[in-house]
């Protein structure tokens, strides 16, 4: 078998087998195929596509290209959620306690952020002390002693995806469903979990902008999923504005300690809610989405979900007081508010804009490596569809250098339309793909 005759196969129109996609990701993963021959596959695949059987092929075979996460020794239905990110997205660390509450046992591996802000690993940091620098036992035994742990993505988890994604940023082939889907579903697969709920946005913060591409890509992640033995669900949300009210690492921490207590944005309490709702019927603990709701609200009025969170930050090297004292996390030096340039409604807010104020402020990273600030970032007062005073705040910024904040500021109120006529109100779950 030689690369080469693949690549002419694939640019030709045709399709490729099980056993030449094995062999292609293999001979990657060791190096033994150079990144010029796979940048032409990559670029084949691009324009000729792939069918159905290809991208579980593919999918399966990046999975196997490394280590494979073994949760048999954790008792119950491992039910994993997986975010396509966007701005203000701090899901896991309300999420994640809310189901553990529920039963469903939590054992989540997740990554940093490269953008605008931290990923879920940054924003736990902001407790200080806390690791996700677990070894697979600890992870296991923790999920097994107080149902919930969240880990770093080892190197070894699927290398393939990690060498061909940065490839593909390379050479103009990311924006392709079936290399995207792949990609996604690899780590998924052998992150080891029974069931995955995925949460893909859509929207002008998001990766897929249009509704209708968000909706294929979860079709296609599903497909895989199901084809793969997982029992699966997509749920197609809103962000074409900013999820809750915090955008920034410790802010967004904030937010969801105050979710957990109950007091948390309508937006970002009802895609919990929504989320949790399917990881709890997937997992076997409810028979009905409605039924599974008053579950995971029960486990916030009781306060076991917040004793989840500080169970999770205490077991990760943190201080549990922390959880019920917010305020000891990281605070910015510089509070200031964004008042609003006119009165009138906010007609949108360009939801990209947000999150690169809040990396011009230091929340995120240009490039990887690059240090956080966790303290930094947005606490939003107006939203879509909110009227507003000439005058009135939109918004207070949380910053550590003047300079940056004077940039940042300027890149913010860019973000926001204001108009004389109130917007309709988009709804934030779009659709539920079960198929």
């Amino acid at each position: 078998m030689r690369m080469y005759d693949l690549i002419l196969k694939k640019r030709n129109g045709g399709t490729l087998t099980e056993d030449e996609i094995t062999y292609m990701i293999d001979g990657y993963t060791r190096e033994e195929i150079p990144d010029y021959q796979m940048a032409a596959m990559m670029m084949a695949i691009y324009f000729v596509g792939m069918n159905d059987r290809e991208t579980l092929d593919l999918t399966q075979a990046m999975a196997a290209s490394g280590d494979r996460l073994d949760l048999s020794a954790i008792p119950g239905i491992k039910v994993d959620k997986h975010s396509t990110g966007g701005v203000g997205d701090k899901t896991s660390m309300a999420l994640g306690p809310m189901v553990a509450a529920c039963g469903i046992p939590v054992a989540k591996m997740s990554g940093r952020g490269l953008g605008h802000t931290g990923g879920t690993i940054d924003k736990l940091e902001s407790f200080p002390g806390f690791t996700t620098d677990l070894a697979e036992e600890q992870f296991i035994r923790q999920v097994r002693d107080i149902g919930i742990a969240i880990m770093g993505q080892t190197a070894d988890l699927a290398p393939a995806d990690k060498k061909l994604y940065a490839l593909r940023d390379v050479t103009g082939t990311v924006d392709n469903l079936s290399l995207i889907a792949s990609s996604i579903m690899s780590k998924k697969l052998a992150a080891g979990a029974d069931a995955i709920v995925l949460d893909v946005k859509t929207g002008s913060g998001a990766f897929m902008k249009q509704e209708k591409d968000a909706k294929a890509l979860a079709r296609e992640m599903v497909s895989i999923g199901r084809r793969a033995g997982r029992a699966m669900v997509a749920v197609i949300s809103d962000m074409d504005q900013p999820l809750g009210q915090a955008v920034g690492n410790a802010l967004e921490v904030k937010e969801a300690i105050s979710t957990l207590r109950g007091r948390g944005p309508e937006d970002f309490t009802e895609l919990c809610l929504t989320l949790g709702s399917q990881m709890l019927v997937c997992g076997g603990k409810s028979s009905s989405p409605v039924e599974a709701r008053e579950m995971l609200l029960e486990a916030v009025r009781s306060g076991r979900a917040l004793e989840k969170l500080a169970d999770l930050a205490e077991a990760q090297g943190g201080r549990r007081e922390d959880v019920y004292h917010p305020e000891h996390l990281p605070q910015a030096s510089i509070q200031e508010e964004i008042p609003a340039p006119a009165s009138g409604y906010i007609r949108r807010i360009l939801c990209d804009e947000v999150g690169m104020s809040s990396l011009i402020l230091g929340g995120g990273r240009e490039k990887k490596g690059d240090p956080v600030d966790l303290a930094v970032g947005f606490q939003i007062y107006k939203k879509a569809g909110d009227y507003v005073e000439k005058g009135e705040p939109l918004a207070v910024m949380h910053a550590n250098d003047e300079t940056k904040a004077a940039a940042a500021r300027e890149r913010f109120l860019n973000a926001y339309e204001i108009g004389c006529e109130q917007p309709e109100k988009r709804p934030l779950i779009v659709d539920i793909i079960k198929v």
